[in-house]
C-alpha cells in the first residue's frame, strides 16, 4: 500500500526560515538600556575639586594675557612679572576696565590648586571675565607625541 500525499492547494507549506523580528526587538531594548545606563556609570568618579567663584561671561573684543608658569611666576601681557599678592594692583594699572576679559595661560605641569588660587584672586579683585587658553594640537603634532 502506497501513501500518496494530497496535492491540494489549500494546504500551507512549511517555512523553514528563522523569524528575526523578536530578536531585533530584544536587541533594540537592550541598546536603549545600555544607552541610558552608560552615562550613569561614569558619574561616580571621586575627585576632590578646589572651589571657584568664577561665572561664565560673554566673549570680549580685546585679549589680555596672564601667563602662569609651573613655578607660579605670573606674567601680565608679555613681559610684566608680578607675584600673586601684587596681581590685583598690577591688573588695576594694566587694564582700563574690570570688564575686560583676561585670557589665562597656564603651564600644563602647574598644580591645579595653584591655578584655582590665581583664578580666585582675579575674581576677588573684580575681574570676572576669565578665559582659559589651551594649545591647539595639529595632526602632525599628535603623530609626534604618540611616537608614530
Amino acid at each position: 500500500m502506497a501513501f500518496k500525499p494530497s496535492s491540494s492547494s489549500n494546504e500551507m507549506v512549511e517555512n523553514h526560515d528563522i523569524n528575526v523580528t523578536p530578536l531585533v526587538d530584544v536587541m533594540l531594548v537592550l541598546l536603549i538600556i545600555v544607552m541610558v545606563a552608560a552615562p550613569l556609570a561614569t558619574v561616580n568618579v571621586p575627585v576632590d575639586l578646589p572651589s571657584s567663584s568664577a561665572k561664565p561671561q560673554p566673549q570680549p573684543n580685546e585679549p589680555f594675557y596672564l601667563t602662569v608658569q609651573e613655578d607660579m611666576v605670573l606674567t601680565l601681557g608679555e613681559e610684566q612679572v608680578v607675584t600673586l599678592d601684587k596681581l590685583s594692583y598690577a591688573l588695576n594699572n594694566a587694564l582700563p576696565s574690570k570688564e575686560e576679559r583676561i585670557y589665562l595661560r597656564a603651564d600644563k605641569e602647574l598644580v591645579y590648586q595653584d591655578l584655582m588660587n590665581v583664578m580666585n584672586t582675579l575674581v576677588n579683585s573684580g575681574y570676572t571675565q576669565i578665559a582659559l587658553v589651551g594649545e591647539e594640537v595639529t595632526p602632525q603634532r599628535r603623530e609626534v607625541e604618540s611616537g608614530s
